[in-house]
């Protein structure tokens, strides 16, 4: 059985998810509440509310779920100090070689979310595996969703700042 994964995260981003999830399970009586209203409405077969509000709460369960887990398994801290190799945690600027473009990103786990508009690559991800553990100007292959293989060369790995 392997090691449940481990996703790192800033103070901030923990703080944030963290209340994010105390507002959605303090919203789940009101939730309850509009359900059991829309229920009395009539036909359920027919109650397109109803219908909506069910889906409303299995979302939102979905994502209690999703934020429990990923709390329970986040490693809160400092970022990796270790500069110039990929890991989570690891803002990173790569060159896609067959395509000769640059791209900078986070990598880590796109459940934690990031302040501003900063791409979140995650390290289960077929880029994010073929980075793991590479060293600036190292490239590596990883396949693509159509079975084609890309080779990607680490330019920079830094420590994410909030």
């Amino acid at each position: 059985m392997s090691e449940p994964e481990t996703t790192w995260l800033t103070q901030g981003a923990y703080d944030r998810l963290k209340q994010e999830l105390q507002e959605l399970i303090a919203n789940r009586p009101i939730i309850a509440e509009d359900i059991g209203n829309r229920r009395e409405e009539g036909d359920l077969r027919e109650n397109q509310a109803y219908q909506a509000a069910r889906e409303d709460q299995g979302k939102q369960e979905a994502r209690i779920r999703q934020l429990q887990h990923l709390l329970n398994h986040a490693r809160v801290g400092v970022p990796p100090q270790d500069r110039g190799v990929a890991s989570p945690g690891m803002m990173l600027t790569v060159r896609y070689e067959d395509e000769g473009e640059t791209e900078s990103f986070l990598l880590a786990s796109r459940a934690a979310g990031t302040e501003g508009p900063i791409e979140v690559y995650s390290p289960e991800s077929p880029l994010g595996r073929a980075l793991l553990g590479a060293r600036e100007g190292e490239t590596r292959e990883y396949e693509v969703p159509s079975g084609d293989s890309m080779h990607v060369t680490l330019l920079k790995a830094e420590p994410y700042q909030t």
